[in-house]
């Protein structure tokens, strides 16, 4: 069967996720190099898109754009680029010439395969090899497969690859969609799988996609990529398909030059993005989730993987096939905002405060570099010090105020945390444990704002309701674009793991002065140490 296996390496497709296709000019060509020289049969270069291309990512507006790193072009090896079915505008596409690429993948999403087939017809009609890839096929009834494979008779295409899009897929679902379809299918449509891994089964089934159609006779595609890249868990190894494939299957592909290309290209992607499985990325494939999903509550709010999946969880399944992020967010806060009575609770905190002034010691780098300043200050104005979603060693802390999860499991094992009371809200826990004070996360939010939930302005909020007239910021530094500048504990993971931080201090400050405007004279603020919001 060898001969009729064929295997596609999407590293520059799929991979233009995570790089936002921004490869560079030298592994672009190089990928595509030693793939052709490996042996492998089909290269994926990258997208299509309506936006002219820019020198070295895999975003490509025409096809004469991907010559320039096609070193030469290999006989026997199929060129190709993908295009989201309503995302390209077919009057750029000039008719074949043979020079850069060969076929046009089409994808296409459930219930819309006519009109991918219309936009098939069109690209083939200017020459090219037409294939196509259900998106989300796990999603479709028997009656909706047998319907593709018809449609598809009538086009003929080159192929058509079923996509796990989510990584939701087991044995048995990849085994009744291939089933299916083979049967339906005319033999000379070949039969493609591209995976996900978001449930650690990429690998495996392809392998099991393989074996399947085993002395079928039909010509079989799998798609895989170096180092799995991909968008969110990644895909099949292209390494680890060629092998399989070598040793099980009577395939030649040489893997000293897919070593190669990952020991010389893929390094630098390895160090410095990520993509693969992870826990977050496993709650996408049990919910059959978008990836951009997890991205939003991983990225955004630092979100835990217990509350992720319950706010996943609580979307209508339709609604997880896309993002939408407002309803996410609408979500995300009827998660956090657990009903608590927390009336009991701010009476003792109003106790532990004494009615004195407050120090907010915030977690910037202030902290640490103008401590005597700080000190000075509790020295002279004797105030009740609350840690702002964090406490360190060298100061006399009343209390500390936690807004967010990570941030608070973190300074768990922090030895100032030891024995001082904590003030936590609701979306961390509902039900207060030893040392702790629980209050209603919902009425210290107030939204129109990305980053609405900045724990100093949480605080300050919870301090109005409990009748504090004079407060103290401390560490309340802003964020600069290098990331060891801003924190006092660089080792402390960041609440902004986005990076936006202009964004961030933009809404910190508007937050700030929304808050001063709708205190008044109510509550004097001021600043101990150096800060971009003063």
């Amino acid at each position: 069967m060898g001969k009729k296996i064929e295997l596609l390496d999407c590293t520059l497709r799929d991979g233009a996720y995570i790089v936002n296709a921004r490869f560079g000019t030298a592994a672009i060509r190089g990928i595509i190099l030693h793939m052709q020289e490996a042996g492998v049969e089909i290269v994926e270069c990258g997208w299509l898109k309506n936006a002219e291309h820019e020198e070295g990512t895999t975003f490509y507006h025409v096809p004469s754009d991907v010559e320039q790193y096609l070193v030469k072009k290999q006989e026997g090896v199929v060129y190709s680029v993908m295009i989201d079915w309503d995302r390209y505008d077919l009057k750029y596409l000039p008719p074949y010439d043979g020079k850069s690429i060969d076929a046009i993948r089409v994808v296409f999403p459930r219930g819309k395969h006519r009109e991918a087939i219309e936009i098939g017809k069109a690209i083939r009609k200017k020459g090219y090899r037409l294939l196509f890839q259900a998106a989300n096929t796990l999603a479709y009834t028997d009656g909706e497969l047998d319907a593709l494979a018809e449609a598809m008779n009538e086009v003929r295409p080159e192929s058509l690859s079923v996509v796990d899009t989510f990584g939701a897929m087991f044995e048995e679902d990849l085994e009744r969609i291939v089933r299916r379809l083979d049967e339906k299918l005319v033999p000379e449509i070949k039969m493609g799988f591209h995976s996900h891994n978001n449930q650690q089964l990429s690998f495996a089934l392809s392998m099991r996609f393989v074996q399947m159609m085993e002395g079928k006779g039909r010509g079989i595609i799998v798609d895989a990529s170096l180092c799995g890249m991909g968008r969110g868990a990644g895909n099949a190894t292209t390494e680890l398909v060629a092998g399989w494939l070598n040793r099980k299957h009577g395939k030649d592909y040489d893997l000293d030059v897919i070593l190669d290309a990952i020991d010389v290209f893929m390094e630098y992607f390895q160090k410095h993005y990520s993509w693969g499985y992870s826990t977050p990325y496993f709650i996408s494939g049990m919910y059959c989730t978008h990836v951009n999903n997890i991205a939003y509550l991983t990225e955004k709010h630092r979100t835990r993987a217990k509350d992720m999946r319950n706010i996943i969880a609580s979307l209508p399944p339709e609604k997880r096939l896309a993002y939408d992020y407002d309803l996410l967010e609408q979500k995300y806060l009827e998660h956090c905002r657990a009903e608590v009575d927390d009336e009991a609770a701010c009476g003792r905190i109003g106790e532990i405060l004494g009615g004195r002034p407050v120090l907010m010691l915030c977690s910037g780098a202030s902290v640490s570099g103008q401590r005597e300043r700080i000190l000075r200050y509790i020295e002279e104005a004797h105030p009740a010090v609350i840690g702002i979603n964090a406490m360190f060693a060298g100061y006399a802390y009343d209390c500390g105020f936690f807004s967010n999860p990570v941030r608070y499991a973190y300074m768990v094992a922090e030895p100032a945390f030891s024995g001082v009371p904590r003030v936590v809200t609701s979306n961390i826990r509902v039900a207060a444990g030893e040392g702790e004070e629980v209050v209603g996360f919902g009425a210290l939010v107030k939204q129109g704002w990305k980053y609405f939930d900045n724990a100093g302005i949480l605080c300050l909020r919870l301090l109005r309701r409990l009748g504090v007239h004079e407060v103290a910021l401390a560490g309340f530094d802003g964020f600069r674009e290098r990331f060891e500048e801003n924190y006092a504990d660089r080792r402390m993971p960041s609440v902004n793991a986005d990076g936006d931080w202009d964004i961030v201090n933009r809404e910190i400050q508007e937050m700030l002065d929304d808050f001063r405007a709708s205190v008044g004279d109510g509550m004097k603020i001021h600043f101990v140490t150096e800060s971009i919001f003063k």
